[in-house]
């Protein structure tokens, strides 16, 4: 690594410094303006460094045209603009596409655009691996590593962009108009990294998402849920799933910490909710589990007094699991109770089950490839021992 000035620690763990050049992409207006004055540049600089790497997408200094020749070589040698490295892309019979991302240090997480005729919705990650362990997903399974840091996250959004040829950030007819955080990782157990990424994917002269397209999933961490709503202002969903206590400390591990009526209270609380912004319950539909009209007249009472709507889930099954999918009658008469009490209910397409990209599905098809992958060179030694 070359000899480098100190530069302030704002990226998570691992730094993502490689080459001995440090990445601009994860960090403010501000830390931007920072570490380029830093070096000797004048602050204006970084405004012009924010609309080539946010809005124009440009990852070659040597494009950025609107500054000096030698300004710009300079600015190779001590940074770099980086984007998590594809090392699969999947594309799904439905349009539906995931890819997955390796970060510096070797971890990868993945990232799914699904593709709707008003709008084209990417499914972001938070972390890598999972602390939660909701018992109906797949995802949950697998061990939680790290959070991910600012350039991670933002980066996915990037790396889709790149992937759908969205450069320069389009104002109309995006591929890509919403975020919804709702990948691999408890997006509120990752906060000041998430809420940092989607504070950059929200300027204005960059990415320019709007803060009413962006969606936070939670299981339901109570106390940082107001804070969501105060520092951020972005729609929140709250993965539910179950009605009573007893139930949804099996399914959802969490609720343990902070019980339902906790978390109800803490919705009708959340800043900003109205008729207009309203919360987003999931649940996810499991046959002779949480699915019986008992369940829906419950969930009724359990929203009262809150703006909200009901996102059906249908179970998407996985290897080994005890659940089951609810039948489409079941599915049907749930959602007519929830929606004859006043809350829409729609039941949501699963997308991309052929390429393991639906609800509850990302990264395992990954680790399911790297530990085969792993038994094939382990044969493949063994076989070479034995020659």
């Amino acid at each position: 690594m070359t000899d480098m000035k100190p530069v302030p620690q704002i990226f998570a763990p691992p730094v993502d410094i490689a080459d001995g050049r440090l990445n601009l992409v994860g960090m403010d207006r501000a830390e931007l303006t920072q570490v380029l004055v830093a070096e000797g540049f004048e602050p204006f600089r970084a405004r012009q460094l924010w609309h080539w790497i946010y809005h124009r997408g440009v990852t070659d200094f040597a494009l950025m045209t609107t500054l000096a020749k030698p300004a710009r070589e300079r600015l190779a040698t001590r940074f770099a603009v980086r984007r998590p490295t594809v090392t699969r892309a999947e594309k799904s019979v439905d349009g539906t596409q995931k890819w997955l991302l390796r970060f510096v240090d070797g971890q990868e997480a993945e990232t799914v655009h699904i593709p709707e005729e008003d709008r084209g919705t990417l499914c972001v990650s938070s972390q890598v691996g999972c602390t939660l362990a909701c018992k109906f997903c797949h995802t949950g399974t697998q061990p939680w590593v790290r959070n991910l840091g600012p350039a991670e996250i933002v980066g996915q959004v990037m790396a889709a962009r790149d992937a759908l040829g969205e450069w320069p950030s389009p104002k109309e007819d995006r591929q890509l108009t919403n975020i919804v955080l709702m990948g691999m990782g408890e997006p509120l157990y990752n906060w000041d990294n998430v809420s940092k990424a989607m504070r950059i994917a929200m300027d204005g002269e960059g990415l320019s998402v709007s803060r009413r397209k962006i969606t936070l999933s939670t299981a339901g961490v109570v106390p940082m849920i107001k804070r969501c709503g105060d520092e951020l202002g972005v729609q929140l969903a709250i993965s539910l799933h179950a009605v009573t206590d007893e139930l949804r400390d099996v399914l959802v591990p969490l609720n343990k910490k902070y019980p339902i009526a906790q978390l109800m209270q803490a919705c009708r609380e959340y800043p900003g909710l109205s008729n207009a912004r309203r919360i987003t319950f999931e649940y996810v539909m499991l046959k002779g589990v949480n699915d019986s009209p008992a369940d829906a007249r419950a969930l009724v009472r359990l929203l009262e007094g809150i703006p909200a709507k009901v996102n059906l889930i249908p179970f998407n099954p996985w290897p080994n699991t005890a659940f089951e999918c609810s039948s489409n009658n079941v599915i049907r008469t749930f959602g007519d109770i929830v929606n004859a009490a006043g809350y829409a209910s729609p039941v949501r397409t699963p997308r991309g089950r052929d390429i393991l990209a639906a609800c509850g599905q990302l990264k395992s098809d990954s680790v399911r490839r790297r530990k085969s992958d792993a038994r094939d060179e382990d044969a493949g030694d063994e076989a070479v021992a034995a020659a």
